[in-house]
């Protein structure tokens, strides 16, 4: 599996919440795991997506939601390119609707 935390770094986590696909539920799931921060998620390779997918029974939600992309544009506060491409709203289908469970974030 991949590295894991026993506790977020200088004991201040990231807001996981950022993510589109993680609310205060799965987030609370994946604090869990040991994930605190937008680079442990950033860093995960296909084989820990899978890993993690698996442990949380996701079918495959992690790579539809793009949580590893999202991550990586988190941790380098890449915050415009970030909105650029997913929004502030959730996750867009392809007609352009905001899919049920996304919700708005909060800038």
């Amino acid at each position: 599996g991949p590295e894991r935390l026993t506790g977020p770094r200088k004991g201040k986590a990231d807001d996981l919440k950022e993510i589109e696909g993680i609310g205060p539920a799965l987030e609370k799931l994946v604090n869990g795991m040991g994930f605190f921060h937008f680079d442990q998620i950033a860093a995960w390779t296909a084989e820990q997506i899978a890993w993690v997918d698996d442990h949380l029974k996701f079918n495959g939600r992690i790579g539809r939601e793009e949580w590893v992309k999202q991550a990586g544009l988190l941790a380098e506060g890449r915050n415009a390119e970030f909105e650029r491409l997913y929004g502030t709203g959730g996750l867009k289908d392809d007609s352009g609707e905001t899919r049920s469970g996304s919700r708005t974030r909060k800038t």
